[in-house]
């Protein structure tokens, strides 16, 4: 049997391995999870803890666990675990042996090669440090790839048409910028640029000293010399900081942090994702004064870029793609998730080792774009109807999003939501798939808080929903076949010349009721009790789960179905459920 080699992306936040099986690429799980936390600690007995086990001891024990080691690694320095010392090649060679016994339960045989990729940005010591972590893992390094370049294999680099691609990487830890050129399937880096010490974890940094601040005023207490109290806060940091890619507001919420005279201290605070933005424009730029440095670098400019490739899970926050779109004019991909495209990459090139054919991969996007209008600026003038995207082109499905808005005058009780499907800046330009209002609101000043969330699913189902913040007033809506129905753009455009000649058009009324409908309350709290069920598919057993789908497909049905009887019984069974993993 031939000697099958692993593709390996050891990341500075999390590593992931993948391998190449009948011309298809997989990413290994561990049980039901593709992505190992790169944390290695210690726990009570000395055994070694590798993963999320040592993540989660992290919280507890910060001493006898160490994360973030890739940016140590070509250091001549030595870090202490559980009183020893320890080369930063040890450590990772603890995370690559891991992900080396991960492989080798799923092959069901020996593995003792690999493909690791290391950042473009990454010194000749630092490469020679990842070589000898593999070494010490058990692993014979044949090929380090820069990350870049694997990235550019995951996005189909064996396609025939030459193309320049730009890959912005902004990993955990480290951050680079290459531009690429791809021709005939061979991928040629032009250039690259980046900093070792900028990352996700620079961002973390940022929401962690905001809190630290908050607790300061609140409590007049200093947290950073209890250890304990600061791995809970970094975590919530975190976390925080996964909810405002998706979220416009994060509740950062610890309970007992710490004692200070005598009394509790609670944490509990909301960070909107403006101020978090704020908190990391410095960053932001720096990362972008580097994709002007690897453009000049490449005798390039960002009119003679094809592609756009956003890798490494800091790419989330929704303020990168959008300054990228400012730049270059045009979206980035968001085909492969960009926590797992570099360690695809590597398999792929792992497979091209190897002598083995790979197909290129293929994952289910939206090809539109879907938002609502809001008062703003077109072309530096005052404009009612500026386009507002939530869910962008060639993003991932399912795919769930919220903004945030606020009424525009003081008293404003009703607030109509209009939903756009295109890419043009004026909404009025757009294709409007379907429109509702949200009245009642509370008689205050002007800048009242509401949350859009758009829900599109792999079926082409869009559920919108519009909430005021601060009461929980909620209105939605349900567009059907939101992806496949505008393939009959034309139909559009000759109904628009027929309006022109003869006048307005009575409505038709089948197509207004398709286009949008109006939920009985029934329904709304069915579809809130599924994201609530959904939200705990981590935390569950399989057998758990195969009664929650059922369930949910029953619903789900009865909704489709408008049956408000029908649902009674599986909505009631679910909560039961629900309440059960909860107590």
């Amino acid at each position: 049997m031939n000697d099958i080699i692993i593709g390996i992306d050891l990341g500075t936040t999390n590593s992931e391995v993948a391998v190449v099986e009948q011309g298809k690429v997989r990413i290994i799980a561990d049980g039901d999870k593709k992505i190992l936390p790169s944390f290695v600690g210690i726990d009570d007995n000395g055994d070694i803890l590798v993963g999320e086990t040592a993540r989660n001891q992290y919280l507890v024990y910060p001493e006898r666990t160490i994360k973030s080691i890739k940016r140590l690694m070509g250091q001549n320095s030595l870090v202490e675990l559980a009183g020893q010392s320890y080369a930063p090649q040890e450590i990772s060679a603890i995370i690559l042996k891991r992900l080396k016994t991960i492989a080798e339960q799923h092959l069901g045989q020996a593995v003792r090669k690999a493909v690791i990729t290391v950042p473009a940005y990454f010194s000749d010591a630092q490469r020679q440090a990842t070589r000898e972590a593999g070494e010490i893992a058990g692993l014979e390094v044949v090929r380090m790839i820069n990350e870049p370049t694997a990235a550019a294999l995951a996005y189909g680099a064996n396609q025939i048409e030459s193309r320049r691609m730009l890959v912005y990487d902004l990993g955990g830890g480290t951050f680079d910028v290459s531009v690429v050129s791809i021709e005939s399937g061979v991928v040629e880096v032009l250039s690259s640029h980046g900093d070792n010490h900028l990352g996700g974890d620079d961002f973390d940094e940022q929401i962690v000293n905001y809190l630290l601040d908050h607790l300061q005023s609140t409590y007049n207490v200093d947290a950073r010399s209890h250890s304990k109290a600061m791995a809970r806060i970094t975590r919530a940091a975190e976390h925080a900081k996964f909810q405002l890619s998706d979220q416009p507001y994060a509740n950062i919420e610890e309970e007992y942090l710490l004692e200070h005279e005598g009394s509790a201290v609670h944490l509990s605070v909301e960070l909107s994702r403006m101020d978090y933005e704020d908190m990391i424009e410095d960053y932001i730029n720096a990362t972008l004064d580097a994709v002007h440095i690897a453009l000049k670098g490449a005798k390039l400019t960002t009119s003679d870029i094809d592609e756009i490739v956003l890798v490494g899970g800091s790419t989330r926050t929704p303020c990168i793609r959008e300054r990228m779109f400012d730049e270059f004019g045009f979206e980035p991909h968001g085909e492969v998730d960009p926590d797992l495209c570099v360690a695809m990459g590597a398999a792929i090139q792992a497979a091209m080792i190897g002598g083995q054919q790979v197909d290129t991969v293929l994952v289910d996007v939206t090809p539109y774009t879907y938002g609502t209008s809001a008062i703003g600026s077109l072309n530096g003038d005052y404009y009612p109807f500026m386009y507002v995207p939530i869910i962008h082109k060639n993003s991932v499905l399912p795919n769930r999003k919220t903004e945030a808005f606020a009424t525009s005058y003081d008293g404003q009780a009703v607030v109509e939501v209009t939903i756009y499907q295109g890419e043009d800046p004026d909404a009025l330009n757009n294709i409007k798939i379907g429109e509702f209002r949200i009245e009642g609101l509370q008689d205050i000043g002007a800048g009242n808080i509401l949350t859009l969330t758009l829900d599109l699913d792999l079926n082409g189902i869009l559920h919108v929903s519009a909430q005021e913040k601060s009461t929980g007033l909620e209105k939605s809506i349900t567009i059907k076949n939101a992806l496949s129905r505008f393939e009959s753009a034309a139909l559009d455009t000759a109904r628009q010349r027929l309006t022109s000649l003869f006048g307005q058009l009575e409505p038709d009324m089948d197509e207004q009721a398709a286009t949008e409908t109006i939920t009985a309350p029934e329904i709304d709290d069915a579809r809130n009790l599924i994201t609530k069920a959904e939200s705990l598919f981590d935390q569950i057993s399989n057998e758990d789960k195969e009664d929650i789908i059922e369930l949910i497909e029953t619903i789900t049905t009865c909704i489709e179905a408008n049956d408000i009887d029908g649902l009674e019984e599986p909505v009631e069974q679910l909560n039961d459920i629900i309440y059960y993993l909860e107590s």
